[in-house]
């Protein structure tokens, strides 16, 4: 966690699922420091409660917004109103944006034009465009198979959970590929860091753990088209991972 890198998250209420409060801002804490934390919604409806146990337990400050007019959603306007105010406050850093809602698309867009470092987290129903628009994007879905390794550990459920995991595609691997060779020397290798660095890049919700892997390495080791390499770094203080393309 960068401690000093202030964020601002904002959670679309009407759009996100209450269940994994708890893992969300556990993820966030790992981005920076989470020190304006808003929820928009109307809380006068009866879809929106459960969300009320857990606001207090990790301190959101919930925002009340009526849907004044059927078919427009207000908390949309109200998130997006208030983003821009934090933005112009100059209080933050970058923003986490916590809804599976497109409407949030063009947000992402200007706070990132403003300097602003753009983390969204929201569900794989998530359009395309909000994905690409923010600097990286989480799945709930992550989260929610986080939760259920916390609660068990045994071999039966630990099967089952591997059909909650993307497969990796042809594209995938292509992807890896593409960007180590992007990345390579002369001799094909490409330092491991900054090969998730331009994952991250050419595509905001590339994430191990969408295919069952906390960290890059075991992902690239387990598809058996790369090499991996360890090497000292300066002084030997501990290992650098090189990676590059298996020769055909």
């Amino acid at each position: 966690m960068q401690s000093d890198f202030k964020l601002a998250v904002l959670i679309d209420g009407d759009n996100i699922p209450s269940a994994y409060v708890k893992e969300m801002m556990e993820e966030i804490a790992k981005y920076g420091n989470p020190t304006i934390k808003r929820i928009y919604g109307d809380w006068t409806i009866p879809t929106v409660a459960k969300w009320k146990n857990v606001l207090l337990e990790n301190a959101i400050n919930p925002v009340q917004q009526y849907a004044y007019t059927t078919g427009k959603n207000s908390t949309d306007s109200a998130m997006i109103i208030d983003a821009m105010d934090i933005l112009y406050s100059g209080k933050v850093d970058g923003f986490c944006l916590v809804s599976s809602d497109s409407d949030f698309t063009r947000l992402a867009t200007r706070l990132r034009e403003a300097g602003m470092k753009v983390i969204g987290i929201g569900e794989k129903k998530t359009p395309e465009p909000f994905i690409v628009a923010c600097d990286k994007f989480i799945y709930i879905e992550i989260l929610k198979n986080r939760a259920k390794e916390n609660e068990t550990s045994s071999t039966s459920n630990k099967t089952s959970r591997k059909n909650d995991y993307d497969k990796i595609t042809p594209k995938v691997v292509k992807l890896i590929s593409s960007t180590i060779s992007d990345l390579a020397d002369d001799d094909g290798w490409a330092f491991l860091g900054d090969v998730g660095s331009l994952l991250q890049k050419k595509q905001p919700n590339f994430d191990s753990r969408n295919y069952g892997f906390e960290k890059l390495t075991p992902l690239i080791n387990s598809i058996g088209k790369f090499e991996i390499e360890q090497r000292d770094s300066y002084k030997g203080k501990f290992k650098l991972i090189y990676v590059r393309n298996r020769k055909k």
